[in-house]
């Protein structure tokens, strides 16, 4: 289950990062051999299209006007991803427990990570921030997917 804690973990800060490495292991043959994950997530095309839309998240995330990620639907987005990719990370008799532990940490990371960040901005800025929560999240987040 340490491949759902972390998935999870990432979730909490970046929504789309899990899907993004979870495609791309899947693309390149590093999924469990029995995992829920469907063969269109190794194709090329997916791995392309989730790893742009974490870009554009960690990007976005940097601007003065991002939203907060605790509101109802962003923690909503961020529960159900981090179920997916939790599911998809684990064998296929796992994948419930796998999706549900995956999912609860997700949720319970949103509102610590979110707190932390407040907490960081009040003394430096949120690029500076942002960068920093990115360096955690994304190994984290590749540790999961590629973790044997």
């Amino acid at each position: 289950m340490l491949r759902s804690i972390l998935v999870g973990l990432a979730a909490g800060s970046r929504a789309m990062t899990p899907l993004a490495v979870v495609t791309n292991a899947a693309r390149m043959g590093q999924l469990p051999r029995d995992s829920a994950a469907p063969a269109l997530l190794a194709h090329p095309m997916a791995s392309v299209a989730t790893g742009a839309l974490a870009l554009l998240e960690l990007a976005g995330d940097k601007q003065d006007k991002a939203g907060d990620r605790i509101v109802t639907p962003a923690v909503m987005v961020r529960t159900l991803n981090a179920a997916l990719a939790g599911a998809m990370l684990a064998p296929r008799h796992r994948r419930w427990a796998a999706a549900a532990v995956a999912g609860t940490t997700a949720a319970a990371a949103t509102y610590v990570s979110w707190r932390i960040r407040k907490a960081a901005m009040d003394r430096h800025s949120q690029t500076a921030t942002g960068l920093i929560e990115d360096a955690i999240v994304v190994p984290t987040a590749i540790a999961a997917a590629t973790m044997r």
